[in-house]
């Protein structure tokens, strides 16, 4: 899960946007949300970071969906069979399941949608491409259909609520020459709960309830959600203040909460999560390609001002959150901040003895990232490093994040489960068929960590996956491909009328608005 920024907004025009929109029937069922990035697409099959699933899972349905707790429950699909072997996954789809134009959701719509997706080969491909190929999903009747992995492979439900099924016949009317990928950038051929209302990519998304859903809705629902994108605090204070925001992101400055919350109108909603924030070293390029400037870089970050003073966090010692409690290795120590240790450190690289050049960079127009790249600025000049500070758009980054010659040497990330499995968490950012990503910026690549983690997706038995995981995540650090900096301790504004946020640990489930009320008249 990332939260990036776009381009910097004034509040005028944020709210020049705001009030452009059409007025709600209800002033009580409208939700206005900030966040700090732009929507880069609405097409399920190329989906990838927190604000792409908060419009995925209002627009679309999957077979299966995450609650509390990070367990199942159905949505398309009523009920599923696994077979005894765990290869063959069954699922028997709502006789009631309708996309929004009215056509019944068929077992022909989930092949048509899980082929497509391995074809255009972005998103969440890479979840199923190592057990899936086209043919391994078929139709049992209309509204049955069956799963065949190639193999065993233990993530394999938790990641189905990442699978949105389109509408194959929309979908092939409009695929032109690229798989009907310029079509559903921009427009939706999905089941979901709220209908597509308008949509810059820059600026924001409206959404409005379809009102003929065949699921439920909460008994007081929300009738339009509008999500407004501005990076800038002030301009989510003065969102607040005119009364117009009812939700703010979760990644705002500390300061920014204090101010909404003497507003009255807000309450602060405060809960660990599974997300790690990182910075990630490339360790493919000058100088991060050494695996002792690497743990120099660790030992001069200061755990301590970043967690206590600039973003509160928790502790995080290795990739893997300690919301994982059964997988997580618990004898790796804490890390720490000791100069003289990463002075040490650096006479063991091949870089001692010389000026050490270094680009630091993170998601512009984030006050909190900026301070950290600050203060580390200042620590590793002290160390020889010549440090140059580099800002880029949420967009920008992962557009660098894409070859390992363009990625920063460090850049800071927040990542956290795309599905409620250990899996998630090292697969999509260490394994070399992921690589490529933003969330992959560390470049490993490496035969062994990618043999442990396909070790891990080849067991059903929890207590061996356990063993597995701890022996990675030792594995991880001793490489040390990143700082390990905090556990995302959330933050969110939420209006004192809206209730039904709960957490979720897979991008942005916990956004569904089929679960939300808004209890004022």
């Amino acid at each position: 899960m990332r939260r990036g920024t776009s381009f910097a907004t004034t509040a005028l025009a944020v709210i020049m946007l705001a009030a452009a929109g059409t007025a709600p029937a209800s002033a009580e069922a409208v939700v206005t949300i900030s966040t700090g990035q732009i929507f880069r697409t609405l097409d399920p099959a190329k989906i990838s970071d927190q604000t792409d699933y908060m419009a995925a899972v209002n627009l679309y349905d999957a077979l299966v969906t995450v609650v509390e707790g990070g367990n199942l429950a159905p949505e398309l699909a009523e009920s599923w069979e696994v077979s005894e072997d765990a290869r063959e996954i069954t699922f028997k789809i709502r006789d009631d399941a309708n996309f929004t134009d009215g056509s019944p959701v068929e077992a022909n719509d989930v092949i048509y949608s899980l082929e497509r997706l391995l074809r255009i080969n972005q998103g969440p491909a890479n979840l199923f491409s190592s057990v899936l190929e086209p043919g391994s999903v078929t139709a049992v009747d209309d509204k049955t259909v069956k799963f065949t992995l190639s193999k065993t492979y233990s993530p394999f439900l938790a990641t189905i609520p990442s699978l949105f099924i389109v509408n194959e016949e929309v979908a092939k009317a409009n695929e032109g020459s690229d798989d009907a990928q310029t079509y559903l950038a921009t427009n939706v051929a999905g089941s979901g709960a709220y209908l597509l209302k308008s949509y810059d990519r820059g600026t924001g998304l409206t959404i409005e309830r379809n009102k003929d859903y065949f699921g439920s809705f909460g008994d007081k629902p929300i009738e339009e959600v509008r999500w407004i994108v501005t990076s800038d605090e002030a301009t989510v204070r003065s969102l607040a203040a005119s009364g117009e925001l009812t939700v703010s992101s979760p990644f705002q400055a500390p300061e920014t909460y204090t101010a909404l919350e003497e507003m009255g109108r807000f309450e602060i909603l405060k809960f660990d999560t599974a997300t790690a924030f990182m910075m990630k070293l490339n360790t493919q390029v000058a100088p991060t390609d050494d695996v002792h400037i690497r743990r120099a870089l660790a030992l001069a970050t200061d755990y301590d001002t970043i967690r206590d003073v600039i973003y509160p966090g928790g502790v995080l010692s290795t990739p893997l959150p300690k919301a994982f409690a059964e997988f997580h290795a618990d004898d790796i120590p804490e890390p720490k901040f000791d100069m003289e240790a990463a002075k040490a450190e650096i006479a063991k690289s091949k870089y001692a003895g010389q000026e050490i050049p270094i680009t630091l960079g993170y998601v512009a127009n984030t006050k909190f990232e900026e301070e950290i790249s600050l203060l580390m600025q200042s620590n590793l000049e002290q160390l020889g490093f010549k440090v140059t500070q580099q800002a880029d758009p949420w967009n920008r980054l992962t557009e660098l994040a894409t070859k390992p010659e363009t990625t920063p040497a460090l850049t800071q990330i927040f990542f956290g489960p795309t599905y409620p499995s250990p899996d998630s968490m090292f697969f999509t950012q260490y394994h070399s068929k992921a690589a490529g990503t933003w969330a992959s910026t560390e470049w490993v690549q490496d035969p062994e960590i990618d043999a442990l983690i396909d070790e891990a997706r080849g067991t059903a038995d929890v207590a061996e996956q356990a063993e597995i995981y701890k022996t990675l995540q030792h594995k991880l650090v001793d490489m040390q491909p990143d700082v390990f900096l905090l556990t995302l301790r959330a933050q969110i504004a939420m209006d004192k009328c809206l209730t039904g946020y709960v957490y979720v640990p897979m991008q942005s489930v916990p956004y569904d608005f089929t679960r939300y009320n808004w209890l004022c008249d």
